[in-house]
């Protein structure tokens, strides 16, 4: 049966489109259960033995929820008690258009066959489809073909089982929808009701989402904050230029205050700042909000004040804290910035936390406090019976809503993760709270993968060059099963020399818009933690056919340079390749080669030019302006059985590794070059955005507090200026300005060429980049390659690639989850620091001086290359004896001077006090300050109970 609707739309030109859309619906589709005898027979999902005891339905049945208790009671639906549930069309539509997070949830449910979800696709069926009728809103149409839907399997199953003894149960959260289905004959309860009614299932009541009668029910009447204007006024404030649209991000050191990120078209990004709970209005890390500027008068500075994590009764304090700093230090700061406050929520980026529960210490209470383990995010109070068992545990919670009456949002019980401080259950919570897809790989998935054996064929010969016989070799870390490249060099006949980076050829194994290449576009990079590696790609391409193994055969795109004994290029050739590695070196093998004389064997030579070259680049590169900057990095050395970290150091590096990171920055260029040339519209490249002169503020300050001037107007600038910036007396000071330089830097992005005109990179000096080198670990390599393939005629193209919109929205989620992995690696590195000096006790160590605050110093400890802070003041016993000076950086204690960059001895040790946030405490030692005592964590800390007002 053929339906069409007709409707008219009008076009940006002006003009008008008669469009015509053609529904078909039949009557033929299955309605999915075993029980069924009438529809088409296939492979059956719904059982017929669906029984779930309950006191309300005591029978065999399935459910049907509607639209909103799949949104707002998923975890619920994903609980492996609820089974045999038909999701209908009508329901899944909706979701898809108004939670792309849900609707994935609810599609992995339905995948899983273990559940028994049946998507039955009542907008097609002659039986359940229905016109919308005059005057009724789409909602109210949804809501009533979700009651026609019900009405259908009702009846029809009835006439399967003929003594009705399998039913179907709705489930609604809303009112009037009940009514009207109680109205029909149907069987229709509320979620929280069917849930309450389940038989020996408790633990499912903590789990359900608050309503908006729920939430206050548990709320005051006393409003806390501003009502958020509806969204009607804010899209016609934000028109008419009298509010702001940005989205808010938390302060890291100081939840009381963040920044609204602006971007505004005629003056770039603006950053409104925004202090006290009151002008946050409720905002969550992350949220799109509206903001309303205050008067420059209003005008603030951020606060130079770190917050000490002492539990959850020092909020109130800290808010004072805030406000009366704030107010010191507002009239006379120089550093003004945009204040305002919150009028609106446009769109809130809520997600379940990872964190720990906080007892109520009344008896018998089911409210308590949930602490996030991003401090970030307010805290949260749910409803519970398990607080007794869930102290202790990490657990996940979601937010359901924040009244104006309530100085924290509301939530329900997730799941429990496992035991707080378990490594296993720390890098599931580490890993969940950075958004790092971990999941094992689906069936679907591992379906795309080459059968074993596998081997090169002699197709792949017809249309590759064959490279085995060269002397090609890999340089890795230790350990590094995923090896994605391989260099050789060898002499021409003419003098000059041949240079070759060989990258795996991954593309060659993951097709475009298979299940295997839609999961490594959404994990976007491999995840490296301490101890543990997540992925992009199954382990069969990372660790085997596609690492470059030596003496295997392995398929490779390779860039080869004809250059001379000066490292300037003569030509430039790519091609797909099959090489057979003849050596997979450490760093410091290859190292040890290069500089033992008496050793000469061609895999040696090869290095030894390699490396010569590579300095001659290096010195080009710097000639240009590129920057060489430091980032200390630590390397854990771990015990075989436990696995536990025996031992810490900064990693090393040796020329080796910059003999490799010139070879690929040079691919790379050369790579980004070659696909502008051919696709100008669409090519995938790399930039670094020039850092806004406000950023290097901090810098130039550090460096004039020794008499020394940083230039910051050009890449070049800086570099010969950080070139020069040594003290005699002080050697390590270069490479504390380099780490703070560090710290002034924007991110770098991917970006699609015909979406941009900057593509400039500023770290590199380079007018073009991209990635090439590294696609068993980043998607963005795998793109690059396809583009680089279809530029040199070895592969086809496809639509999708050749789509700059397309390949814009891919690297949105690139840089995404890039970010994402750099802050789950830096969580992984403090969490095992935190074990070793757990196991260490006690120690001493000197330090210098990275940041002075308003009432702490944060100190680089080299020995170990991480930071750590020493506060001068806290709530119990301020210091009155305590001046800042922003204009300086100074800080004066007991009329001792604090300087960025002095030199400092600390104790560390683990503070365990808190058990949600422990961290490493370091208490001064040298200089001595009178007055300021070494006080060291409590060897058995008694975790502090909370007592709520609620």
């Amino acid at each position: 049966m053929l339906k069409s609707k007709t409707f008219v739309k009008k076009t940006r030109s002006g003009g008008v489109l008669k469009i015509v859309r053609e529904h078909y619906l039949r009557d033929d589709i299955w309605c999915g259960s075993e029980v069924c005898r009438e529809c088409k027979d296939e492979t059956p999902v719904l059982q017929e033995d669906a029984c779930i005891k309950s006191s309300l339905c005591p029978f065999s049945h399935y459910l049907i929820p509607d639209t909103n208790v799949v949104l707002h009671q998923i975890e619920i639906l994903e609980d492996p008690l609820i089974r045999n549930v038909i999701i209908l069309q009508t329901v899944l539509q909706e979701v898809r258009h108004r939670s792309a997070p849900v609707y994935k949830r609810i599609k992995d449910v339905i995948h899983d066959k273990e559940k028994h979800f049946y998507t039955f696709t009542n907008e097609h069926h002659r039986g359940t489809f229905i016109d919308r009728e005059q005057g009724e809103s789409a909602n109210d149409r949804n809501d009533r073909a979700i009651r026609v839907a019900t009405t259908w399997y009702t009846d029809h199953l009835a006439k399967a089982t003929h003594d009705g003894a399998l039913k179907v149960v709705m489930l609604t959260n809303d009112w009037a929808n009940k009514e009207k289905a109680k109205q029909h004959g149907l069987l229709v309860y509320k979620c929280e009701e069917y849930v309450k009614s389940l038989i020996g299932h408790p633990e499912l009541v903590d789990r359900l989402a608050l309503t908006s009668e729920d939430q206050n029910d548990i709320t005051g009447s006393k409003s806390l904050f501003s009502e958020h204007l509806p969204l009607s006024r804010i899209q016609a404030g934000i028109k008419n230029g009298i509010f702001l649209q940005g989205t808010f991000h938390a302060n890291r050191d100081n939840y009381l205050e963040g920044t609204v990120y602006i971007q505004r078209d005629d003056k770039g990004i603006t950053e409104v700042l925004l202090q006290g709970l009151q002008n946050l209005n409720r905002a969550v890390h992350q949220d799109v909000v509206a903001v309303e500027l205050f008067p420059k008068e209003r005008w603030a500075a951020p606060l130079s004040v770190v917050l000490q994590d002492d539990g959850p009764n020092d909020e109130d304090a800290e808010e004072d804290e805030i406000k009366n700093t704030s107010e010191s230090i507002a009239s006379d700061s120089i550093d003004l910035k945009p204040t305002g406050q919150v009028v609106g929520i446009i769109k809130r980026n809520w997600r379940p936390f990872c964190g720990m529960l906080s007892q109520s210490q009344i008896k018998e209470a089911t409210r308590h406090l949930f602490t996030p383990a991003d401090r970030r995010i307010p805290r949260i109070r749910i409803e519970t019976r398990q607080a007794a068992t869930l102290v202790g545990q990490r657990i996940m919670v979601a937010i359901d809503g924040w009244p104006k009456n309530s100085r924290y949002p509301n939530g329900h019980f997730v799941k429990s993760l496992g035991t707080a401080g378990d490594k296993e259950t720390e890098t599931e919570v580490l890993l969940l709270e950075h958004d790092v897809p971990h999941q094992p790989f689906s069936q679907a998935v591992l379906s795309f993968l080459p059968k074993m054996p596998w081997s090169v064929t002699e197709e792949d010969m017809k249309v590759r060059a064959d490279l085995r016989h060269l002397c090609v070799c890999s340089v890795d870390p230790p350990g590094c099963t995923d090896i994605d490249d391989a260099l050789h060099c060898r002499e021409l006949k003419n003098g000059n020399l041949e240079v070759g980076v060989h990258i795996a050829d991954v593309s060659h194994f993951i097709r475009p818009g298979n299940a295997l290449d839609q999961e490594a576009a959404n994990r976007g990079t491999t995840v490296y933690l301490c101890g543990k590696r997540v992925d992009m790609v199954p382990e069969l391409l990372s660790s085997n056919l596609c690492s470059l193994r030596s003496n295997v055969e392995r398929l490779a795109f390779s860039c080869i340079w004809e250059m001379n004994h000066l490292a300037e290029v003569i030509n430039t050739r790519f091609t797909k390749s099959v090489i057979n590695s003849k050596a997979s070196l450490t760093y410091a093998e290859a190292q040890m080669r290069i500089d033992d004389p008496n050793m000469n064997d061609d895999i040696t030579k090869s290095l030894r030019s390699l490396n010569k070259l590579a300095k001659i680049l290096k010195r080009q590169r710097t000639d240009k302006g590129a920057l060489n900057l430091t980032s200390p990095e630590v390397r854990f050395h771990m015990d075989t059985e436990t696995h536990d970290p025996i031992d810490l150091q900064t990693k090393e590096l040796m020329e080796t590794n910059s003999m490799v990171e010139e070879f690929m920055l040079l691919a790379n260029i050369s790579v980004a070059q070659k696909i502008y040339d051919e696709f100008s519209e669409c090519a995938l490249l790399r930039k670094h955005p020039s850092p806004p002169p406000s950023k290097f503020d901090i810098l130039i300050k550090a460096a004039k507090s020794k008499d020394i001037v940083i230039h910051t107007d050009s890449a070049k600038a800086l570099a010969d200026s950080l070139n020069n910036a040594t003290i005699e007396s002080f050697p390590y000071f270069n490479t504390l300005l380099r780490i703070l330089a560090t710290r002034c830097m924007m991110q770098a992005v991917y970006f699609c060429s015909g979406m941009d005109s900057d593509f400039h990179h500023y770290g590199l000096a380079s007018p073009i980049y991209t990635h090439f080198t590294s696609p068993i670990r980043r998607y963005a390599d795998i793109m690059v390659h396809r583009l680089l393939a279809v530029a040199i005629n070895a592969d086809s193209t496809y639509p999708d690639l050749m789509n700059k919109h397309r390949q814009s929205a891919l690297c949105n989620n690139l840089n995404y989850r890039h970010t994402m992995a750099q802050y789950a690696q830096r969580a992984s590195v403090a969490f095992h620091t935190q074990l070793f000096f757990k196991n260490k006790g006690i120690i001493n160590e000197d330090g210098f001086i990275l940041f002075v605050r308003r009432n702490a110093i944060i100190i680089l400890i080299t020995k170990f290359g991480f930071e750590g802070t020493v506060f001068f003041e806290n709530k119990v016993k301020p210091n009155p004896h305590l001046s800042f000076n922003s204009e300086s950086s100074t800080l004066t204690v007991e009329g001792h001077t604090f300087h960025m960059f002095d030199k400092v001895k600390v104790t560390i040790s683990l503070d365990a006090s808190n058990i949600q946030h422990q961290r490493i405490r370091m208490a001064l030692i040298e200089p001595v300050i009178p007055g300021i005592s070494v006080s060291l964590p409590e060897t058995e800390p008694e975790a502090k109970k909370l007592k709520l007002n609620c």
